[in-house]
């Protein structure tokens, strides 16, 4: 069943426009991955799930849905605030706040009004231990987040995310600045995110799409052009140009 549903998404930045007539859907609980070359519109996407765009700079239409949750994310209605907390964010490269490992892990809550010593220090740790890095800083939650190694900073930003329960967790090309034993370690973190949580990826690295997603959506030139479970992505497309760009041939 479909959990989030784009339906005739347009965005123009200024007169270039992005994203034209962009349809899909996102089942729960799956990981989602959107692909295609650079310049093609997929940044933007995944930052209109959350709307993380100057709303003055941009022209946008058409609806973004969230089962039993919001009938379209791009309404004026909907508090932006609220929105972000519901949907989480973890960017290319990490950005850890100039705090120690556990300031940062519960900011999200203490922006929110709780001051519970007791009840953050628990929210932490379930965060922690969700990003899979509670067992590498718990004796050391004092110290200052730039003092882990870089993917250590990533699985902190994921903390970070969910420590005010989003539903949803969009990931901007969460691994292409970390080293492959960092990359493995943050794969198999979202493959087990997705118990919990709906994630949607973008990635420039079809087989890291390969390994992780459910369901691959892919963009050319602002466009759609299929959007299909993995397996039949990469073995049975009739689309052109994801033949040409699955291999190699384009992007």
């Amino acid at each position: 069943m479909s959990y989030v549903k784009i339906e005739n998404l347009f965005f123009n930045y200024g007169e270039n426009e992005t994203l034209k007539n962009i349809s899909f859907n996102i089942n729960k609980n799956t990981v989602h991955s959107i692909i295609g070359p650079s310049g093609c519109g997929k940044s933007t996407l995944l930052r209109c799930f959350n709307r993380l765009y100057d709303p003055s700079s941009v022209k946008i239409s058409g609806k973004i849905s969230i089962d039993k949750v919001y009938d379209n994310i791009l309404s004026n209605r909907v508090d932006e605030i609220d929105l972000r907390q519901k949907i989480g964010m973890v960017f290319q490269k990490p950005n850890p706040f100039p705090k120690s490992i556990y300031e940062n892990v519960v900011y999200g809550l203490k922006v929110r009004g709780i001051k519970n010593k007791n009840t953050l220090l628990q929210k932490c740790e379930q965060s922690l231990i969700g990003a899979g890095l509670w067992d590498e800083v718990k004796d050391r939650l004092n110290a200052s987040a730039f003092s882990l190694s870089g993917g250590q900073q990533q699985r902190l930003c994921i903390a970070r995310s969910l420590v005010v329960d989003p539903e949803i967790l969009l990931l901007d090309e969460p691994t292409s600045a970390l080293d492959p034993i960092s990359l493995t370690v943050i794969e198999e973190l979202i493959l087990n995110l997705k118990k919990k949580l709906t994630l949607v990826l973008v990635t420039h690295n079809l087989n890291q799409a390969k390994r992780v997603s459910d369901y691959v959506t892919f963009l050319f030139s602002g466009e759609l052009v299929e959007s299909l479970p993995v397996k039949d992505f990469f073995t049975n497309s009739t689309e052109k140009k994801t033949q040409m760009y699955i291999n190699g041939f384009m992007g």
